[in-house]
């Protein structure tokens, strides 16, 4: 009776189990209904079996049953190991770009830009639903990059009002949102989705000025010799580019994150160089590139080389040459020195690129600094360069000769400065002496506008000194239009600028276009390789086959 009785529970445990499963599919919304029947299908199928437990011992005795038992253990085992496996790696993801460009990698900027955020950022893709994975791609790996990315897809025409909210005006917009800061950018490439990134995240747009009135380059000049390239790359590092002309401006404008005087042709006047020296001892940012003279007899600038001079870095009157063979891997001669050694410093911080400088100058720190305005050299040639003091190159021939003044390799030609210096106080002496001149009422605003300056100035007092920094590279033609495609040009001179703005999140390696690596062949290889691979090789295939059973029979 008791056994008729367990084999009925066993039936009817099978048959709650089935139901359950059916309910699982059929009702997937009464969760409580189908789980719930298979806990009591499973249980009474246990029940049936601890009650047929001689029948299972009787079963497992015989050799078949044990064989049996031992596969199905290891089967069993596999696919458990299969799925604490897929469980593990599914929450460690890790990826590996075998590119050889590495194109399907995060550049070091925006690596660095995602793993300085100190706050959650969001990123929604306003797209159409079957465009989402050509965006998920690439935005994915900045989600994986930091945990403050949290991305998000959204269907223009399924949800509009968002679209609306975020004003967004056609498909494949990407927004971010940050702290409040919203950008916008209309492509996936990742140049312009890290442009954006920054936007976001720095906030206001700074402005880099360059100087102009002397034969300075023009970063609207499209020639070789023009800078509109680095301009270009100045903007996507959320930097507006304006010039100025010290002259008719009178002062350096206030708004300036770093002034470039770049290649001036000639000197600066003096009341020009006053004006730099206020501007750089008020905390100002300034970048020279200066040329080596054109000819033994060439003006000295001695305006300009002299305020270098003052923060503690020397500007040689000099060629640097090299004669080590590197160039020519880039199609240069020996008067454009190739750098691929790196002093420490924030600028060239795990740089590791070739760097080339179409006839140079040496540029060092002074020995001993000036005062408390100590330099340090950031770009050296290699140990085959020399600094050449005989500027005439006529000849084409030219030797290390230590005794006529020649400095041998390696060889410093950029360097740069950064001292903390006491911003003057706003409302000084000026308005207390118009105050003085004047009267009644004029006096009393004065006054009023005293006490306001001498809170701002508390205030700046609060945030710390301000700091001054310099960097100079004995060469502006290696940042123009004709070079800045040179390995790591374009991105030695964005990182001095990046460096100067305070930026120091944006010193790094940039994004670089996928290069095409296509082959190209003629049709006489193509008919080639059409043979090799139709008949040559499943030929020679086949023949060994023949050979082979030829042999064994």
């Amino acid at each position: 009776m008791v056994q008729k009785v367990l084999g009925a529970l066993g039936w009817v445990g099978v048959a709650v189990v089935v139901a359950g499963m059916v309910a699982r599919f059929v009702v997937p919304e009464r969760q409580e209904l189908w789980w719930w029947a298979l806990v009591v299908g499973v249980a009474l199928i246990v029940v049936y079996g601890l009650g047929q437990w001689r029948s299972v011992a009787e079963l497992f005795e015989r050799r078949q049953a044990r064989y049996g038992t031992l596969a199905t253990s290891g089967v069993l085992l596999g696919v458990a190991i299969l799925v604490g496996a897929n469980y593990v790696l599914a929450r460690q993801n890790k990826r590996w770009d075998l590119t050889a460009a590495r194109q399907y990698s995060l550049s070091d900027q925006t690596v660095r830009i995602l793993e300085s955020l100190e706050s959650p950022i969001r990123v929604m893709v306003f797209a159409q639903e079957f465009d989402f994975p050509r965006y998920r791609d690439r935005l994915a790996e900045y989600e994986y990059t930091s945990s403050q990315v949290s991305l998000e897809f959204v269907d223009v025409d399924r949800n509009p009002g968002l679209a609306r909210q975020y004003e967004v005006q056609s498909y494949g917009t990407v927004v971010f949102d940050y702290d409040g800061r919203v950008e916008r950018v209309v492509s996936d490439q990742e140049q312009e989705l890290t442009n954006a990134l920054i936007k976001a995240v720095e906030g206001e747009e700074r402005r880099a000025y360059f100087l102009q009135g002397h034969g300075e380059r023009l970063p609207t000049g499209t020639e070789r010799d023009g800078y509109s390239a680095l301009a270009d790359a100045l903007r996507l590092d959320n930097l507006s580019v304006e010039t100025v002309i010290l002259s008719q401006a009178g002062e350096v404008p206030a708004d300036a994150a770093v002034l470039v005087v770049a290649g001036p042709a000639t000197d600066l006047l003096p009341a020009e160089v006053a004006l730099l020296r206020t501007y750089l001892e008020g905390g100002g940012k300034m970048l020279f590139l200066i040329d080596p003279p054109d000819s033994p007899d060439a003006p000295a600038r001695d305006n300009l080389l002299g305020l270098i001079a003052e923060w503690g870095i020397e500007v040689g009157r000099d060629m640097v040459v090299d004669v080590s063979g590197v160039g020519q891997l880039l199609g240069t001669d020996a008067t454009v020195p190739v750098a691929a050694s790196y002093p420490q410093h924030p600028i060239t911080d795990r740089f590791a690129l070739l760097t080339a400088f179409p006839l140079a100058r040496s540029v060092r720190p002074a020995a001993g600094g000036t005062g408390d305005r100590v330099a340090t050299s950031f770009v050296e040639t290699s140990p085959r360069s020399w600094a050449e003091s005989n500027l005439d190159l006529t000849t084409g021939e030219v030797t290390m000769e230590a005794e006529t003044g020649d400095v041998p390799g390696p060889v410093s030609i950029a360097a740069a400065v950064a001292v903390e210096v006491e911003a003057p106080p706003d409302g000084g002496g000026d308005e207390a002496a118009e105050a003085d001149a004047g009267g009644g009422e004029e006096a009393a605003e004065a006054a009023g506008d005293g006490e306001s300056g001498t809170e701002d100035g508390a205030a700046a007092a609060d945030e710390g000194p301000a700091e001054t920094r310099v960097a100079v590279f004995g060469d502006s033609d290696f940042a123009a239009n004709g070079s800045l495609g040179i390995q790591g040009n374009r991105d030695l001179a964005l990182n001095a600028v990046n460096w100067l703005t305070e930026q120091e999140n944006l010193i790094s390696i940039r994004p670089r276009e996928p290069e095409d690596r296509r082959i190209t062949l003629t049709a006489d290889q193509q008919f080639r390789i059409q043979v090799a691979s139709l008949f040559l090789i499943p030929g020679l295939i086949f023949g060994t086959g023949v050979l082979t059973w030829w042999r064994r029979r």
